[in-house]
């Protein structure tokens, strides 16, 4: 389960279609390629949870935005989580 403002990276091409692409320079994009980095902005429906996810470029404008499900997305981690176990 992801949070709000989560950083996420997407693991299909998201087509033109299904995206809302608000820079002109991109609008000549017939997909949103692989690998692409995002961030979750809105959570829709708990038990079958669907993102809001939009992507920026490195100047932080938002280029594009895409409601994928969680399967089209991988989470992204700045810190290595360790798991701690009772002993």
């Amino acid at each position: 389960m992801l949070n709000l403002f989560d950083p996420i990276a997407n693991l299909k091409p998201i087509s033109v279609d299904c995206l809302t692409l608000l820079e002109p320079d991109y609008r000549h994009i017939q997909s949103l390629p692989v690998g692409q980095v995002g961030t979750v902005v809105e959570i829709y429906d708990a038990e079958d949870p669907r993102y809001l996810i939009e992507f920026a470029d490195l100047e932080g404008r938002e280029y594009a935005m895409a409601v994928l499900p969680a399967s089209d997305v991988l989470a992204l981690h700045y810190e290595l989580a360790i798991a701690s176990s009772q002993v």
